[in-house]
C-alpha cells in the first residue's frame, strides 16, 4: 500500500474487478499445471514446528536488498533481520547480525506498494527475532506497470525469493551464513500480498511454510484448497475495509482447515494502520509477534499471550481457534 492512500485504494480496487472473474482455481499465467477434475491435496491436521523458547529480548535491526530474479522477472528483496548492538532506534544498513538461528518469514505488499511501506511492522518483527524477507513484485508495486492479474504470479515469485534467501545460510562470506533457520519458515502479506500468501497455501502451496498471516486479503483467484501439512493461520481484517469487503476475508477464513485465529478491527480500513504507528498497529503488531514465537519457535508461552494482546484496550474483537 501506498502513502498515498487514494491511488492505492483505486488499484486495489481494480485487483478486485480484475479477479473476481477468474475461477477460484485459477492457475498463475505460464504454469503448466491445467484445471483439473481429480481430487486436490487434502490438508493434515498437525502443526510440525518442534517445541522450543523464542527469545524474549529485542534486537537490533539490520536491513539489507538482495537483486534477485526469476525468469527475466526482477525481484529485488528487502531483508530486515535481527542484529548484534542495543535494541531500539531505526534499522541499520548492512549491521552485523546477531548471534542465533532465527525463523524467515516472507512479507508480500499489496498493489502499488513497496517493502518499506510496511517498515515499521516488519522491524519490529525482526527485532522480535525474525529475519524478515519481503519482494518487491516486478508488476504491482508502485511505479510498475500496475499489471493486477500478475498477482497470480506473486506466489512463484515468493517461492522463488524463498529459496534464494535460505541458501543464504550455506553461502561462504555471506552475512547471514549460519543464521536462518529453514526448517520454521512462515508467508504473510497485505491485500493483494494478502492473496499472494493465501496462494502459497493453496493454488501454489509450498510445503516449506510453517504459518501465515493475511492482512486484509481474500482468495480471489487463488482459491481456499488448503493443502499440506497443516500451517496455522492469523488473519487480520478491518470491519470498514472500503476495498477487500470484511465478508470476503472472512470467507477465506472460515475455509481454513488447520489452527486458525481472526483478529477483526471494528473501526479497522483497509490497513492504513499497517503504515505508521499508533494504537492498532500495536495491537496488530503484538499479536502477531506473539503467533510468529507460537507457530515459528513452538513457544507455548507466547500461544497463551496471543489472545491477551489481540484484545488489549478494546481496539480489536478475536476469533480464536488455535
Amino acid at each position: 500500500m501506498s502513502r498515498r492512500v487514494t491511488p492505492a485504494l483505486l488499484a486495489s480496487a481494480l485487483l478486485t474487478a480484475s479477479l473476481v472473474g477468474c475461477s477460484a482455481d485459477a492457475r498463475p499465467a505460464g504454469s503448466s499445471q491445467a484445471p483439473s477434475a481429480e481430487p486436490q491435496p487434502t490438508a493434515s491436521a498437525t502443526p510440525r514446528v518442534a517445541v522450543g523458547t523464542a527469545p524474549q529480548r529485542a534486537f537490533a535491526v539490520g536491513v539489507r536488498q538482495l537483486k534477485l530474479n526469476r525468469d527475466g522477472r526482477a525481484l529485488p528483496v528487502t531483508l530486515w533481520y535481527p542484529a548484534a548492538g542495543d535494541a531500539g532506534g531505526a534499522a541499520k544498513r548492512s549491521a552485523k547480525a546477531a548471534e542465533g538461528r532465527f525463523p524467515v518469514v516472507m512479507f508480500s505488499h499489496g498493489l502499488t506498494g513497496r517493502p518499506e511501506d510496511y517498515a515499521t511492522l516488519l522491524t519490529r518483527w525482526a527485532a522480535a527475532g525474525f529475519v524478515v524477507a519481503a519482494p518487491t513484485f516486478p508488476h504491482t508495486s508502485r511505479g510498475a506497470d500496475g499489471n493486477v492479474l500478475d498477482v497470480l504470479n506473486q506466489p512463484a515469485d515468493v517461492s522463488h525469493a524463498l529459496t534464494e534467501v535460505l541458501a543464504l545460510d550455506d553461502k561462504a562470506g555471506d552475512p547471514l551464513r549460519g543464521r536462518l533457520d529453514g526448517d520454521r519458515v512462515a508467508a504473510a502479506g497485505h491485500s493483494a500480498g494478502g492473496v499472494t500468501t493465501i496462494g502459497l497455501f493453496t493454488a501454489a502451496r509450498d510445503e516449506r511454510l510453517d504459518a501465515g498471516v493475511v492482512f486484509a486479503g481474500t482468495a480471489l483467484g487463488v482459491g481456499t484448497a488448503f493443502a499440506g501439512a497443516a500451517a496455522p493461520q492469523l488473519f487480520v481484517h478491518g470491519e470498514l475495509d472500503e476495498v477487500v469487503d470484511y465478508a470476503a476475508g472472512r470467507a477465506a477464513y472460515d475455509k481454513v482447515p488447520w489452527p486458525k485465529a481472526m483478529l477483526s478491527l471494528p473501526k479497522g480500513d483497509h490497513g492504513r494502520a499497517l503504515l505508521s504507528d499508533g494504537a492498532a498497529l500495536r495491537v496488530v503488531s503484538d499479536t502477531s509477534v506473539e503467533f510468529l514465537r507460537w507457530t515459528l519457535y513452538g513457544d507455548a508461552k507466547a500461544k497463551g499471550r496471543i489472545s491477551t494482546d489481540a484484545t488489549r484496550g478494546d481496539i480489536a474483537t478475536f476469533d480464536d481457534h488455535l
